[in-house]
């Protein structure tokens, strides 16, 4: 018997647990049609705004490849292995009124997958803040099943926008609470991994009443410099700004980030962009696991501080807290 991949995520029932993330495969109707035909549970929209968007001249996402007696490079060609992603690209280009009919039309083809719709504003005054309402709004009449706040987007101008307000406590309260003051849906918030601690901003998203924190998106960074040309990889006229590095590359810091958050709020709900493998039910059927739901927080009492680690036995090791340099030891393990 095939395992069973389905499950309740905030109240939304998703046939498995595979979403397409905020991403160019979801900036389209015809695309995200063909995302539910082949299966997917669940797409989250391209980001949506009422801002004015224009796009970088040329690329706007390359894939790093690690090429057999080589550097990493993403010019080389497409034989080499995967790496990881860059992408420049700003959120949709197209306007509110573009995206509300096919939203609509997207839900009513596909009644039974779940649509998240991705959104983003301002937060630096009244005006910015009422358009995350009218945004939250808009979404919802046209049947979306949740919204993603993007409080990740890490190249943005603006300091008032994108990740700039996933760096900020305050920030990152207020906009989840005045979505929720509007929103007849579930809320998750986006947060930018590129923060000192981010169980702090997850704390202040469920401050704000989220309903889930999604993270990590991507990282900010800049592509390689090309060992030939001395020019970077991806520019515009040799010039380039931080972009985003995703995919496999930034799996093992995306779980750290996971690994803090779900260890502070153990009973809040949160997303993990890169997920689990349909592989993992079918390799542990044998222990009678049949659902996502068996290995929601496995793994989670490994995780512990760099001091609980076993040392040799010999060591005299106290966790930093040596005597000599005038501390106590710590107490005994119990």
């Amino acid at each position: 018997m095939s395992p069973d991949l389905s499950t309740t995520f905030t109240d939304i029932r998703f046939e498995n647990p595979f979403l397409l993330s905020s991403a160019p495969p979801t900036e389209s109707e015809s695309n995200i049609l063909r995302a539910f035909e082949a299966g997917w549970g669940g797409v989250v929209t391209k980001t949506i705004g009422l801002h004015p968007v224009v796009n970088v001249a040329g690329p706007k996402t390359k894939f790093l490849r690690a090429h057999a007696g080589g550097p990493l490079s993403m010019n080389k060609g497409r034989d080499g292995v995967l790496h990881s992603s860059w992408n420049w690209e700003l959120i949709s280009d197209k306007p509110l009124d573009w995206w509300v009919p096919r939203l609509g039309r997207i839900k009513k083809a596909f009644p039974n997958r779940a649509l998240i719709v991705s959104i983003m504003a301002g937060s630096g005054s009244d005006k910015e803040l009422a358009n995350w309402q009218a945004l939250a709004r808009a979404c919802q009449e046209q049947g979306a099943d949740g919204l993603e706040l993007n409080l990740s987007c890490p190249h943005m101008d603006r300091e008032d926008m994108g990740s700039n307000i996933g760096k900020d406590q305050k920030l990152c309260s207020r906009v989840t609470q005045v979505v929720k003051e509007v929103a007849r849906v579930p809320v998750w918030a986006k947060l930018t991994p590129s923060t000192t601690d981010i169980v702090m901003e997850a704390g202040a998203v469920f401050a704000g009443g989220g309903d889930a924190v999604v993270s990590s998106n991507t990282y900010p960074s800049l592509p390689l410099i090309d060992a030939d040309t001395l020019e970077f990889e991806m520019n515009v006229d040799g010039l380039v700004s931080p972009g985003g590095l995703g995919g496999p590359a930034i799996l093992p810091q995306s779980l750290a980030k996971m690994a803090q958050m779900t260890r502070a709020f153990p009973e809040k709900a949160f997303s993990g962009i890169g997920g689990i493998s349909e592989a993992f039910l079918e390799k542990n059927a044998h222990r009678g696991w049949k659902g996502l739901g068996d290995f929601r927080g496995l793994r989670r009492d490994r995780v512990v501080s760099h001091s609980q680690i076993r040392r040799p036995e010999d060591s005299g090791y106290h966790g930093g807290y040596e005597a000599y340099e005038g501390y106590a030891k710590p107490a005994e393990k119990r």
